[in-house]
């Protein structure tokens, strides 16, 4: 099944063709109050674990170990992965992150994650 998911930074405001907006880190992102970021979750059981953020730093050469790194996290963590799948058979997700790498954060790697099924 084709996922209709997004990937958005946090401090981009809400737009409707988001569809349901879920935070995917694991730490409150800087400057960005509660209320203007109209999220239907905070999923921060999605998030990498600290080891392996901390690992990658968003650091690019890092980048293709850090999805094989992640996805094997994610293989394991059936809960959360379980929730947002749910949210995803309901209609569109926009997966938000803090980082100021566009290409390289945990947010793409999810979603190339869930793309794979």
């Amino acid at each position: 099944m084709a996922f209709d998911v997004a990937v958005k930074r946090v401090y981009e405001g809400p737009e409707k063709s988001d569809g349901q907006r879920v935070l995917v880190d694991r730490i409150w992102p800087r400057g960005v109050g509660k209320k203007d970021v109209a999220l239907t979750l905070w999923l921060k059981e999605v998030a990498p674990s600290d080891e392996l953020r901390k690992w990658f730093g968003h650091e690019p050469e890092r980048w293709a170990e850090f999805q094989k790194r992640y996805s094997a996290e994610l293989d394991g963590n059936g809960e959360a992965v379980g929730e947002l799948r749910a949210l995803l058979r309901e209609g569109k997700v926009t997966l938000l992150y803090g980082a100021h790498d566009e290409v390289h954060n945990n947010a793409v790697a999810l979603a190339g994650y869930l793309r794979r099924g």
